[in-house]
């Protein structure tokens, strides 16, 4: 499985302290392996995936597209707090 990342998924990786990019690490496996984990989205996000998990105990949100059966396009990753508001402009 071939995995893209925007700058906005980067950034926000780069914030996260390295006992938390182990945990992001298993979601984007879990994510990979059932491409179909998350939750469409319809309306102004349609195509886009969000897939919820925990990191260290707050609730995250990972929003990603399936571009084709062997490509994942990761787009943004956070809390719920203006999560779909700041994809929304991206």
């Amino acid at each position: 499985m071939r995995l893209l990342v925007t700058p906005t998924f980067s950034r926000a990786v780069k914030k996260l302290r390295p006992g938390q990019k182990a945990e992001l690490d298993e979601a984007v496996r879990a994510i990979a392996d059932a491409p179909t984990l998350g939750d469409a989205k319809v309306g102004d996000l349609a195509g886009v995936q969000v897939f919820k998990f925990r990191l260290s105990n707050q609730l995250c949100l990972l929003a990603y597209t399936q571009v084709d059966e062997e490509t994942i396009k990761l787009l943004a990753l956070g809390s719920h707090e203006n999560f779909y508001r700041d994809l929304k402009r991206s």
